[in-house]
């Protein structure tokens, strides 16, 4: 479990989907008995002594209604089909999870040249060989995704992204990936390069629930 402050107040705790009834038995015997309400996106627990827990549902909307606390621990323990496309400059990975199991992947990488000029070119010869070769990799980027996800489309529960939001967005504009945008869900994965055994700890990410937890006044 990983905290860190929340706009608005309060800090934002990561949980795994194996310990969030763990958790939400800590935060009682921290803050006392609780009443529980929600619906399909967020479960709140409000404690005796004033203090919150938002636990925001994984892979929304969850089906609302009592039992709050047991239907989103279900919820977040169900095994999904998820698909994962990780994009930094010159580095991309698409694979297939179900549950925290690699199914289907591939992991590449183009040269794409760093921003300062060097060997006396030209700034404009060397901007232009740069946006060819970033053009280049996102091309490989998208070629990739297509070819791992694609296969596996009508079975996937989700689509996540990660990397560096500034490719993936660049990514998003190729309309052949509709399909797999169609199905993209949160949390958007901040990771270093895109190599394999990056690829494979994302379960750890997607899988996680994320509670906004405001303490008493």
């Amino acid at each position: 479990m990983n905290a860190r402050p929340a706009k608005g107040g309060g800090r934002w705790v990561s949980v795994p989907p194996e310990r969030v009834h763990p958790w939400i038995d800590g935060f009682a015997a921290r803050h006392g008995s609780f009443e529980a309400a929600g619906d399909g996106l967020v479960v709140r627990l409000v404690a005796a002594d004033g203090a919150l827990a938002e636990l925001h549902v994984p892979f929304p909307p969850m089906r609302p209604g009592p039992p709050h606390v047991t239907r989103l621990v279900t919820h977040a323990r169900a095994e999904r089909r998820v698909g994962v496309v990780l994009v930094r400059l010159g580095g991309y990975a698409a694979g297939v999870f179900h549950g925290s199991r690699l199914v289907a992947s591939k992991v590449g990488s183009r040269l794409v040249q760093g921003r300062t000029a060097a060997g006396g070119w030209s700034q404009q010869r060397f901007a232009r060989r740069r946006q060819n070769q970033a053009g280049q990799a996102v091309e490989s980027a998208v070629e990739t995704a297509l070819r791992v996800l694609s296969p596996h489309l009508a079975e996937l529960d989700a689509v996540v992204f990660g990397g560096d939001r500034r490719a993936v967005d660049t990514l998003r504009a190729d309309r052949r990936l509709a399909p797999l945008l169609a199905l993209e869900s949160e949390p958007f994965l901040v990771v270093p390069d895109p190599k394999l055994a990056v690829l494979r700890e994302t379960p750890k990410l997607f899988r996680e629930v994320r509670i906004r937890v405001v303490d008493p006044a």
